[in-house]
Parts: C-alpha cells; structure tokens; sequence
C-alpha cells in the first residue's frame, strides 16, 4: 500500500508549468507564510518570473525576507526573479473611493459607494478585483498568495462570484438608470461623463472578475495548498478548507504537516516523547483521510525560526527532497 502513496513532496507543483496562480492557506500560526515563501523560492529556480503576494493584514512576508515591502511589486533580495507585495484588500477600496471623490464625483460617488457597501462582502470584494487588476497588468510565469487565515481565505476566494454578482447588478442599473444619473449628475454641478467613466470601469472590471473566476476553477492553472499542524482544530480545520475549496470548484491536491517532532531515540524528554505520540496519532489520521488523492509533506519543528533568504532558500529544499529525521 506504501508503494501507492502519492510523493511525499510539492515536486508536483514546480512540474506543472501550466499553473499561473497557487494559494497556500490554512489556520493561523501554522506556518503558511513560510511555506509560501518555500514555495516560492523553488518555483524561481524553475519559473522565469515569480509574483509573491500577501493578502493576511498581519503581512508577515517582510519579517520572513527581513525586507520591507509594500503595495507594489518588488524585487527580493538575492534573487533575480523572484519579487513581493504586501496588499491588504479593504484599503483597496477605500483608495478608489478617495480617487473618486478627487475627480470630482461628489453626491453621485457618495450614492455610489452607498449601493456598493450595500452588498455583503463588497468591500473586500471590490479591494480584491483592485488586487487583481493590478496584478493582470503585470507579467509574470506564476503568482503564490500567502493568505490570511481560513476564514478569511474563504471568503477572499469567494469573491470573484459575489463581485460578478455585485457588479452585474451595479451594471444593469447602470444601463437603466444611467440618464436619470447624468442629469441628476449636471444638476448637481458634477461633470456627466463621469457616471458613465464609472460604469465603463465596473464592467471591464467584471470582465477582468469573471475570466480570474474562471482561471481559479481550472486545475491546470490554480491550485490551493493547505498547511497544517499536526493537531485535532488544525486537522479540523484543513477538512473544513479542503470541503470549502471542493465547493468553489478550486483545485487541491498538497497538504503541508509543518512543525512535526522527532526526538532521538535516546531522548528522555518526556514532553517531547508525549507531543511526538499525539502528532502522529493525527499524522495517521491525516493519511487515512487524504493518502489517496493528496502529496502529504512533512517538515520539522526547527530549533530556530526560518527568516532570512538564506534560512527560507534552506528550509525549501525540505518540500521537493522529502525530510529525513535522525535515528
């Protein structure tokens, strides 16, 4: 049966050059900025350009590269084509309504942003489509999303469907109403193109919306990799993404175990003995549950924390060459 088992590495990844967006998600404190980061690092060495962005608000990947990023793309150090962003999704949206009132749009831009916020989610959403369209003017080979934790991440990549739906909506009352709006608009004193400038953005939005909706439900250019410890709630948790993600139709196939324990024979440490019996316990359940249709990767609990090129460049090499621990 151990012969059946899928590799025990993200090798799988780095050989499916077709693939154009990847997530690494999971609970908090799991270790999904590091492996993303990992990640990263390896599809460099086989990829001509790698986009790494993080949409957690915690952004960790600066304390992780210990170099400062921000909003646009830069390049990480010590690597040629290798380049990092940190965005946070609801300042997106906030910018754009700034951007409009600054051109002008007033009372109309204030009813606007009332319908807009009217929708659940919307403005998360709307802070995603900016992300997006911001990152489809950029050419690059593949794009790793270091994201915020579950629930977040859900919802992050639920968006594209509650955005067509918002802006569609948004769209049609545009086509309806957009007369009444222009002369409410120059009665207002507020240019008349305007309105029409706005609704012409919504749609190529929607139109940017709906093909990154359909390029995340085709496995041969997403895919979503879960990380997890090797805990009951982790465990839980990585089997409630997994159902999400079959949900959205997202491809997932790769499960990261990270911060395992491997006490030398010899130790006499019971604390490390007992929290080695319960991670395995769970590392059985998670190849019971997941052996047949996912690469299982285990990394170790280190004795230092993994920051800098250099530790992150090492640290990789542990997801495409399985881990061997000391006898």
């Amino acid at each position: 049966m151990a012969d059946d088992l899928l590799p025990p590495t993200l090798q799988n990844i780095l050989a499916q050059q077709s693939l154009k967006w990847i997530f690494c998600g999971g609970k908090g404190g799991v270790g999904k900025t590091t492996t993303s980061c990992s990640l990263a690092i390896q599809l460099a060495a086989c990829r001509d350009s790698v986009l790494l962005i993080s949409t957690d608000p915690a952004h960790n990947l600066s304390d992780a590269f210990g170099q400062k990023f921000s909003k646009e793309a830069t390049k990480v150090t010590g690597f040629d084509n290798l380049f990092a962003m940190e965005i946070d999704p609801t300042s997106s949206l906030q910018e754009m309504i700034e951007q409009s009132d600054q051109n002008g749009g007033g009372a109309m831009g204030g009813m606007m942003q009332d319908l807009a916020f009217a929708i659940p989610g919307v403005d998360e959403a709307m802070g995603f489509a900016e992300i997006m369209k911001h990152v489809k003017s950029m050419e690059y080979s593949v794009i790793v999303f270091d994201t915020a934790p579950t629930g977040h991440t859900l919802r992050f990549l639920s968006f594209p469907a509650v955005l067509e739906k918002a802006l569609g909506k948004i769209s049609s009352l545009g086509s309806r109403f957009g007369p009444m709006i222009s002369q409410m608009s120059s009665m207002m004193g507020a240019p008349v193109g305007d309105q029409q400038d706005m609704f012409a953005k919504l749609d190529s939005m929607r139109a940017i919306i709906t093909e990154v909706n359909n390029q995340f439900k085709d496995p041969d250019k997403t895919t979503f990799v879960c990380v997890c410890i090797s805990e009951f709630l982790s465990l839980y948790e990585t089997e409630r993404l997994v159902q999400e993600l079959t949900t959205y139709e997202i491809d997932t196939h790769n499960i990261v175990v990270n911060q395992l324990l491997f006490p030398g024979k010899e130790s006499n440490c019971q604390h490390c003995n007992v929290r080695h019996a319960m991670q395995q316990k769970y590392l059985r359940e998670a190849h019971e549950l997941y052996d047949e249709f996912f690469h299982i990767v285990q990394l170790p609990l280190l004795t230092e924390e993994v920051r800098g090129p250099e530790k992150l460049r090492e640290f990789s090499k542990m997801l495409i060459e399985p881990y061997q621990p000391p006898v």
